[in-house]
C-alpha cells in the first residue's frame, strides 16, 4: 500500500477539521485554573489544614515530652552510668531502650495517622473547589476552563484570582459531604423456567 494512501483517512480528517471550523467560529470563552495555587491560598484550604493541626497537636505534644524523657534519662545514664550498680544500670539501659520503642512505634502511628487524614482532608477540599470552579464558571459563561497540564496561558485566561475572590466570600470550612443517593434497586431476575 503507497503512503499517499494510507494517509487519506488523516487527509480527510484535517479536511473535515477545517470545514468545521469555519462553520463554529462563534467565540467560545475559555479560563484556566492554576489548580495548585487553589488549593494552596483557598480559606477552606487553610481552616481544613488548621484543623488538622489543632486535631493532632496533643498526641505531638505527648511524642516531644517522650523524646525530652528520653533526653534526658540517656544524658543521666551517660553521667551516673559509671558510678552505678550492676543491676541500676542494666535496669535503666533496659527502660530507655523500651521507651525508645514504644517513642518510635508511637511516632510511626502518628506520621501514619496525620498522613491519612491529611489525605482524607485535601480529597474533601479538592472536591469542594472543584464544584465552585464549575460553578463559576457556569455563572460568568465559560465554555472550557483548563487546569493541569497547561504550559502556557496569557493572563487574561487566568481565572485563579477570580475564583479564589469568590472562595472568600463562602464560609471558610467545607461543607460536609451529602449522602450519596443509593442506587435503584432492580428487581430480581426470573428464571427463564418461569419458576
Amino acid at each position: 500500500m503507497s503512503t499517499f494512501n494510507r494517509n487519506i483517512p488523516f487527509l480527510g480528517l484535517c479536511l473535515c477539521l477545517v470545514l468545521l471550523s469555519g462553520t463554529a467560529s462563534a467565540e467560545i470563552k475559555i479560563g484556566v485554573v492554576n489548580f495548585q495555587k487553589l488549593l494552596e491560598d483557598a480559606p477552606q484550604s487553610k481552616t481544613a489544614m488548621q484543623a488538622l493541626e489543632n486535631e493532632f497537636a496533643p498526641r505531638r505534644r505527648e511524642l516531644l515530652t517522650m523524646q525530652n524523657d528520653m533526653k534526658t534519662r540517656d544524658e543521666k545514664l551517660q553521667k551516673e552510668g559509671a558510678v552505678m550498680s550492676e543491676a541500676e544500670r542494666v535496669k535503666a539501659e533496659k527502660t530507655l531502650r523500651d521507651q525508645q520503642r514504644e517513642f518510635q512505634r508511637k511516632g510511626s502511628e502518628f506520621q501514619d495517622d496525620v498522613s491519612t487524614r491529611r489525605n482524607e482532608e485535601i480529597g474533601k477540599v479538592q472536591r469542594y473547589l472543584v464544584t465552585e470552579i464549575q460553578a463559576y464558571a457556569n455563572a460568568q459563561g465559560f465554555d472550557l476552563v483548563l487546569g493541569d497540564g497547561v504550559f502556557f496561558a496569557k493572563t487574561p485566561l487566568d481565572i485563579t484570582a477570580n475564583v479564589l475572590a469568590v472562595l472568600a466570600t463562602k464560609p471558610a470550612s467545607v461543607p460536609a459531604a451529602s449522602p450519596q443517593p443509593k442506587p435503584a434497586s432492580t428487581p430480581p431476575a426470573k428464571n427463564p423456567g418461569g419458576k
